[in-house]
């Protein structure tokens, strides 16, 4: 990816850079934003009846047909030409009858279980999916980064190989932000969906990744409910043959004992993988797998709503969120199997529809305002990525956004968690947005998570428009950051991807209805003013932004 970007800053040549923001942005007052709409949406959202949003099913149908009635009903008018609708193009692929994960070579013959022990996807379309022994190869991090002089597969061949894969970056456990891979601080290179890429670009016919739950930043519950079941990909002119024929992940225990029939040690290689220069290690065993797919072709649709700017709508300011889930899932103790996502995302979702009206009662601001509700996020941020390579509105007359991706009903937090601050001049618009609203802003406390690149604004920001991820901080009010903390770990240990993620009349919406306040004045401040904020000077995404202001029509 960073490769990419880096070509870009020497391909293009200085283009136009936009001035500093003004000193005086916009900061309105905030009319009232209704909680009866955020509580309802998020209800019905997460009823059974929508059987956990998945895209494709019986639920997106009733997902799209409730949003278009509460886009219309908060006054907003279909964004699309005329239509509501933006059609992204999906595969679903629905694996069944799993063979055991078999691993031979050692003695004797080990095999590992579907579900507990590992799981397995394939991206091709093909209707059967089969590893028949592969050669195993452990390759460190799995990252092949020419600008940092880094090749975790130097020296091999991985054609017919299946790769095991460490996840999250080589200096994830760094307490700084210094390092080959920005210290603690997640790159690109770290989340699972790259390790994928990478694997298929080097011709292996299997990635296996090694489950840790600290560095991937939740669960093997999280994994198992999010990997079994059918999984929906961007469809593809080759129908994913130039992909891997499965990736998975295993258990770390379970890579302990595979590694030990070789004679290695998986702590050991995990150190030694942390170091530039470290070379791949063939294990001398063997790896089989085989499995059935069942393949639908379908097209998902991401939802758009327009609020036509007042004097300058060819000027557009993005809100997103994902309205898809993972629909059915693995049950749990009390055999409930929908995953109904009701923090995640409908809580975003109708953030959206709050919010537009809350603007719309206000009065149109100069720029537009886009409502984007994007499908399969929980896919690989599929509907976003969608919208960003088919924009519905030029992603060069774009001025930035704020995406809004699983709201906490819990008390207000005094702090903000910026997730990629410091990267552009939005940094200028939250401060004003944070003093207005008597906040302050905290570094993002987990940036091994990498939450920068888990969710839709990515779509966004490779692209070159800067977009907010803020989310509510942990100083609340009361309990301090040791209840903040402590709802944030159980929430992602006991509900997050799972059946129990479900609305409770309970709730307190307190804390979520503090964060649309200031999801408004972020909004309101880059809809009103005459800025196009840029990154940062040296910022990854800087010289695309600038090819893109070059451009005719563009900033």
């Amino acid at each position: 990816m960073k490769q990419i970007f880096a070509l870009l800053a020497v391909v293009f040549l200085p283009a136009c850079a936009p001035a500093p923001l003004a000193g005086q942005l916009p900061v309105d007052e905030v009319p009232e934003i209704s909680r009866e709409t955020m509580r309802e949406v998020t209800r019905v959202l997460s009823l059974d009846e929508f059987e956990g949003r998945a895209p494709g099913s019986v639920g997106e149908e009733k997902t799209l047909a409730y949003l278009v009635q509460a886009f219309e009903n908060a006054g907003l008018q279909p964004g699309n030409n005329g239509s509501w609708f933006q059609d992204v193009p999906l595969v679903e692929i629905a694996a069944r009858d799993y063979s055991g994960l078999t691993i031979s070579g050692g003695g004797q013959p080990m095999t590992f279980g579907y579900g507990d022990d590992f799981v397995a996807v394939s991206y091709r379309t093909d209707p059967q999916a089969m590893v028949a022994g592969s050669e195993l190869v452990f390759v460190g991090y799995g990252i092949h980064a020419p600008e940092k002089g880094w090749n975790d597969y130097a020296g091999i061949d991985m054609r017919g190989k299946t790769a095991v894969i460490l996840v999250n970056d080589p200096d994830y456990e760094t307490e700084g932000l210094e390092g080959p891979f920005n210290g603690r601080a997640m790159t690109y290179y770290g989340r699972w969906t790259y390790k994928y890429e990478e694997a298929a670009r080097q011709g292996a016919v299997a990635a296996l990744i090694v489950h840790d739950t600290f560095p991937a930043a939740y669960g093997w519950n999280v994994v198992e409910s999010s990997w079994t079941g059918p999984q929906a990909y961007a469809q593809s002119a080759d129908d994913g043959a130039s992909q891997t024929v499965a990736n998975g992940w295993v258990q770390k225990a379970v890579a302990h004992k595979i590694l030990a029939a070789a004679g290695q040690d998986l702590e050991s290689l995990s150190a030694a993988a942390k170091q530039k220069g470290f070379r791949p290690v063939s294990l001398g065993l063997k790896a089989s797998l085989r499995f059935s797919n069942d393949v639908r072709r379908f097209a998902s649709k991401n939802v758009v709503g327009l609020l036509p700017g007042s004097t300058r709508p060819g000027e557009y300011v993005i809100h997103s969120a994902h309205w898809d889930h993972l629909g059915r899932c693995k049950p749990n103790e009390a055999g409930d199997d929908i995953c109904n996502g009701a923090v995640d995302n409908a809580t975003g979702t109708a953030a959206l529809i709050a919010l537009a009206d809350a603007h719309g009662r206000a009065g149109a601001p100069a720029r537009s305002l886009v409502f984007l509700a994007v499908t399969a996020e929980e896919s690989g941020l599929l509907g976003s990525e969608y919208y960003g390579a088919n924009p519905v509105f030029p992603l060069a007359q774009t001025v930035g956004g704020v995406n809004m991706d699983a709201l906490f009903p819990m008390a207000p937090a005094r702090d903000v968690k910026v997730v990629g601050g410091g990267k552009s001049q939005l940094d200028a618009v939250l401060d004003r947005a944070l003093e207005a609203e008597g906040r302050t802003a905290t570094p993002d406390p987990t940036p091994e998570k990498g939450y920068y690149y888990r969710s839709d604004h990515f779509s966004f920001a490779k692209r070159g428009v800067p977009m907010f991820y803020v989310e509510a901080g942990e100083d609340l009010e009361p309990g301090g950051t040791t209840a903040g903390r402590a709802f944030a770990d159980h929430y992602t240990a006991n509900r997050y991807h799972g059946p129990d993620d479900e609305y409770s009349d309970d709730w307190d919406w307190s804390g979520i209805m503090m964060e649309l306040r200031m999801f408004y004045r972020l909004g309101r401040a880059l809809a009103k003013s005459e800025d196009w904020p840029n990154w940062y000077e040296g910022d990854e995404f800087r010289a695309i932004r600038d090819a893109s202001c070059a451009g005719e029509g563009g900033c």
